[in-house]
Order: C-alpha cells, then sequence, then structure tokens
C-alpha cells in the first residue's frame, strides 16, 4: 500500500492529530492509501457496524469515505484519490449520495442538558446538511428543514425527498457511543437505560435511521450502545471480527515501512529502519482483530506510530517516554468506562490473571448489554473491544486474547500498582533510586529488598490472601516503575518459565549494563526447615541455572552483565535472598 505524494519539490507533512482527508490531501500531509477496502465495504452490506480502539484512524477513515461518496466532490475526486488505489479503480458509487456526517463526540453537557445538546447538534447537522444539498431536492427543502426543529420530523421528511427526487442518502456516524458510554459512567445504568430502552431520545431517533438512508455506516469503540439500542441488533452488519478488514484501520508493518523509508529518503529521519520498526513493535504493534487474520502481519497503533516518528524527526531519538501522553488519557476513560475502581471480586480476578499471565482464554461476544458487563466473557469481550486485549491465538471454540504489546502492558501494571497504592502508597522515589543503582552498577539488593519491604507492609497491613499469586502479583506491579527495563513475566527459557525477566530497553537507555533474571518461591507458614532448602536448591536455584543456558538470552541480553537472583518468602517476609553463579 503505498501513500500519495505531495509536489515533487516538498517532504510531505506527517498528519499527527489530523483526522480530516481533504485537508490532508491539501496540505500535502503523507496519507496511508486505505481506499482500497471501499469495494469490501460496499460488497459487505449496505448497513454496516464496526468497532476499534482509541487511536486507531477511525475519523480519519470516515472523512476519507464521505469524500469518496459525496455527489458534491465529484469535481474534486482526481484531486482527491487520482493517486490512490481507488482512483484507478473506482465503484459505481463514487460521489453517487448526498453524506450526513454525524459526530457524536460533539454531543457533551450535564445530563440535565443532555437531551437539549443532542438535539440541538442533530438540528445544526440537519441545516448544514439541507445548505450543501439543497440543489439536488425541491426549492423549499431546506426552508423547510431549517423551519422545523422536531428532529425525527426532519430526518423523516429528509427520508421522503430523497425517495421523490432520487437523491440516494448516506449517513456516517463517528463515536455513535461516545456520549452514552459517558452517561452510563458517571450517571449509572438507569439514566444510561432512559436514553437507550423504551422511548429513550436516542434510541428513538435510531430508529429513523435505517428506513431513510440507503446506506449507513457506524463507527465506536464497543458494541454495548449497539445491543442496548437495537434490541436484537438488526440495524446493521457487524463486521468488526472479519479478517477482510483486519488492516482497514492501524498501520501494517509494510506501511510503516514505507513511512520511514521515504522519511529517511527526504533526509528528515536519522537511523537504521530496520532497528526504529523493531524498537515500536514491542510498544505498538501485534493487535489482531480476526481470528482468520492470526496468521497475517499484526497491525500498529497508527496513532502511536506518528507520534514516534514525529519525534524522531524533530528531536533525532526516540521518545523519552514511548506512551503517548494523549494515550494516557484514553486509558482514564477506559477506566472509567469499565469502571476499574468499583470492580467486584470476580472481574478483578481477571485483570489480575491477565496482568500476571498476559493472556486469558475466552469467546469473543459480538453484542452484549451494559446490565451484563459482569458476565466473564463479556467483560474479557469489552477488554478486546477497548484495545487492552488482542487476538493471539485460538483453542477450539475459545480464543486466547492476549496483552498485545508494552504500551498496553503498563497499563494493566499501572492498575495494579493503583490498587495497591490505596492500600498503602509506595515509597516511588525510593524505588526510583535503587532500580537506578540496579541498571547502572549492578547494585540489585536495595532494589529487591526495597520492594520486598513494601510487599510486607502494604499485603500484610490489610491481611490480603498469602501465597505465590499475591507475591507475583505485587512484583508484576513494582518492576515496572522503571523505564530501564521491559518487564517480562514468565518468559519462557530453556522449556520452562521463569518468574521475571528484565529486559534491558538498550535501545532508548544505552547506559544501562546489568540484566536479571528473577525467581520467586513462596514457602506456607508451616514449612519445615528441610522443605525450604529443598525448594531453594531444587526448585529455585537448578531453575534459575537451567534458565541462563537458553541462547536467546544472549539476544536479549545484548551487552549488559546477566544476574541470576533467586527470592524466598515465608507469608509476607522475606527470608533469603541470593545471586546465583551461572554454570
Amino acid at each position: 500500500m503505498e501513500a500519495i505524494s505531495s509536489s515533487a519539490n516538498s517532504v510531505r507533512q506527517l498528519p499527527l492529530g489530523i483526522s480530516d482527508f481533504g485537508l490532508i490531501i491539501k496540505q500535502g500531509c503523507y496519507y496511508v492509501d486505505k481506499t482500497m477496502f471501499i469495494p469490501r465495504l460496499e460488497m459487505a452490506s449496505s448497513y454496516l457496524f464496526l468497532v476499534r480502539p482509541r487511536r486507531f484512524g477511525k475519523s480519519l477513515l470516515l472523512s476519507m469515505l464521505k469524500c469518496y461518496y459525496d455527489i458534491n466532490e465529484k469535481g474534486r475526486f482526481d484531486d482527491y484519490f487520482g493517486q490512490l488505489w481507488i482512483g484507478s479503480h473506482p465503484t459505481p458509487y463514487r460521489n453517487r449520495y448526498a453524506v450526513l456526517h454525524l459526530d457524536f463526540s460533539q454531543v457533551t453537557g450535564t445530563i440535565d442538558s443532555l437531551e437539549e445538546n443532542f438535539y440541538g447538534y442533530c438540528n445544526y447537522a440537519l441545516n448544514t446538511f439541507a445548505d450543501k444539498y439543497q440543489q439536488l431536492f425541491g426549492a423549499d427543502f431546506a426552508a423547510v428543514i431549517k423551519a422545523d426543529n422536531n428532529v425525527r420530523a426532519k430526518l423523516s421528511y429528509l427520508g421522503m425527498q430523497a425517495k421523490q427526487h432520487d437523491v440516494p442518502l448516506y449517513l456516517i456516524i463517528d463515536e455513535y457511543d461516545n456520549f452514552t458510554n459517558t452517561v452510563l459512567n458517571q450517571h449509572g445504568q438507569d439514566i444510561y437505560t432512559g436514553l437507550t430502552y423504551g422511548e429513550g431520545f436516542y434510541r428513538d431517533i435510531f430508529k429513523l435511521f435505517k428506513p431513510n438512508f440507503d446506506r449507513v455506516l457506524m463507527l465506536g469503540v464497543s458494541p454495548v450502545t449497539m445491543d442496548d439500542l437495537t434490541s436484537g441488533y438488526n440495524i446493521a452488519t457487524n463486521i468488526t471480527a472479519r479478517g477482510s478488514f483486519n488492516h482497514m484501520l492501524g498501520f501494517s508493518e509494510d506501511e510503516v515501512r514505507l513511512m520511514f523509508r521515504y522519511y529517511s529518503e527526504a533526509g528528515l529521519l536519522q537511523g537504521d529502519t530496520d532497528a526504529m520498526i523493531q524498537e515500536m513493535k514491542p510498544w505498538y504493534d501485534n493487535y489482531c482483530f480476526a481470528k482468520e487474520s492470526l496468521s497475517e502481519s499484526r497491525v500498529f497503533n497508527s496513532n502511536m506510530v506518528l507520534y514516534y516518528l514525529s519525534t524522531r524527526i524533530a528531536e533525532g531519538h526516540a521518545p523519552d517516554e514511548m506512551t503517548d501522553p494523549n494515550a494516557r488519557t484514553d486509558y482514564q476513560k477506559m477506566k472509567r468506562l469499565i469502571q476499574l475502581d468499583r470492580l467486584e471480586p470476580q472481574r478483578k480476578s481477571i485483570i489480575y490473571k491477565i496482568a500476571e499471565e498476559g493472556y486469558i482464554y475466552s469467546r469473543l461476544v459480538p453484542y452484549f448489554p451494559a446490565s451484563e458487563m459482569v458476565k466473564f466473557d463479556n467483560f474479557v469481550s469489552l477488554l478486546y473491544y477497548y484495545g487492552m486485549l488482542t487476538i493471539t491465538g485460538n483453542n477450539g471454540l475459545m480464543l486466547r486474547l492476549g496483552i498485545p504489546n508494552n504500551n498496553v502492558r503498563k497499563q494493566y501494571y499501572g492498575y495494579l500498582l493503583e490498587e495497591y497504592d490505596r492500600i498503602r502508597p509506595a515509597d516511588h522515589w525510593r524505588i526510583d533510586e535503587a532500580y537506578q543503582a540496579a541498571a547502572l552498577t549492578g547494585d540489585w539488593q536495595p532494589l529487591l529488598k526495597t520492594v520486598s519491604e513494601e510487599y510486607e507492609k502494604t499485603c500484610a497491613v490489610r491481611c490480603l490472601i498469602e501465597g505465590e499469586r499475591n507475591l507475583q502479583g505485587f512484583f508484576t506491579a513494582y518492576l515496572n516503575m522503571a523505564n530501564y527495563y521491559l518487564t517480562a513475566p514468565e518468559l519462557e527459557l530453556s522449556h520452562g518459565y521463569c518468574d521475571f525477566f528484565l529486559l534491558p530497553d538498550l535501545g532508548r537507555y544505552p547506559m544501562v549494563a546489568h540484566s536479571y533474571i528473577l525467581e520467586l518461591k513462596y514457602l506456607k507458614q508451616d514449612a519445615t526447615a528441610g522443605e525450604a532448602e529443598a525448594q531453594w536448591t531444587e526448585a529455585a536455584v537448578s531453575q534459575i541455572a537451567r534458565y541462563a543456558q537458553d541462547e536467546k538470552l544472549r539476544l536479549l541480553c545484548g551487552t549488559t552483565q546477566l544476574h541470576l537472583i533467586v527470592a524466598q518468602y515465608r507469608g509476607y517476609q522475606l527470608v533469603k535472598l541470593e545471586e546465583v553463579e551461572r554454570l
């Protein structure tokens, strides 16, 4: 997939933060061509529904489709699409429709003003539509539309006029679930139900979409609102999990490579393209949205790639923080939507399991109502829709849904850390200082002793369940506080799985001189001295020595010195901590 060029004498701008397709083309920005998916969309159905996580380019895709189908843009088809795939493969539907584009992220306000603001936005959009397409309808079309503030009446009148004047209508809805998700989180199930059930104003409007428009395309971040609005979800065909649309949003590795090569050849990007892509992959790659696409290349988060590339071009190096600050805002929204601060034990255990093991098996549920989000498969599916999980494999009817990358992994670990901080705030400065000593000088004991002290004080004060899983979860959270390492729990080494490998992030922090394998062992309170010694020598020391023989460690450790650390705990207390010599 190639991107369009601007003029021969200029370098294309990066479209960071720009979701207006027309503006991207007019300003000569770099555009990753996704127009080859247009025929697939047309073949799929006339009424389509698609869910993708935030920051994957949904709004830009819809803006592109609007330009393609808009009858008023017919004279600019070559300007927009002449250098894109669809320019030489146009479909019969190009520039055929009067397009109504609704973006429900524009609907904001307090719960008392929400209905008024919703109708106000819809009225404005319909009035603008009437002015734009007046020439296609009768002489008094725009005047009639503007004279009536009843949105239902306007939509019905629009549908009748379109049929009378043989004007095909295309409805594009961006962020269809944005304000309803906000209502669900901030005001609860009862208020949300009032919008989406019975005679709720949002449900009321949705009833008019399908009968009055020839084509409808709706995008959002979850299928929850769609289920509640339609109670049978027959308004549109759900193409979210179809393999033919797996790469329609986000970037493939080939697309990323082409973009980086362009800016390298333009002299704006310094460094080896392969090395930069390998640096990004653990952070932004590995999304798969369809079981049928498991054998294909994975998908990069497009906004994250642009964030990285813009920093590389401007500063000459990778971002100090590989996570775009805007993504943290998205994470906070996601936390509110799934109510992470109000999880009951079952859903909390799901989060713990995913954070500690990196994956979970579940069915992927295509639709479910908000009232049933607490069910196991529904909650896991919701994490998938929000981009917190992705398809990594399957076992019969069950999908293996895993953490896609380090960017998301840190969000899980951050959640665990927040949970522990609620019990007892950690001494973050002390841990940061100890982490630096371990990374730069190899003085690892302060780090492990500090985390162990925090574990004892935090867990004992609330009498949390003792056990290996709680110990693993605590260390998972605390070992991810620093940026020098990418913490890899349960890394497979020599046909076994080490508890933790602190993988040095040498691409970003070349000063790191030491790497670590950490093996944690947990003793029951009534374990005898003989049992403790047997566990230490047979289960811990022999295991970690075997892990160290794995050939791939040489590549993972790079130029750093590898340390093998074993820690043994009884209950909440550290009882033994030593470095094991490599064989």
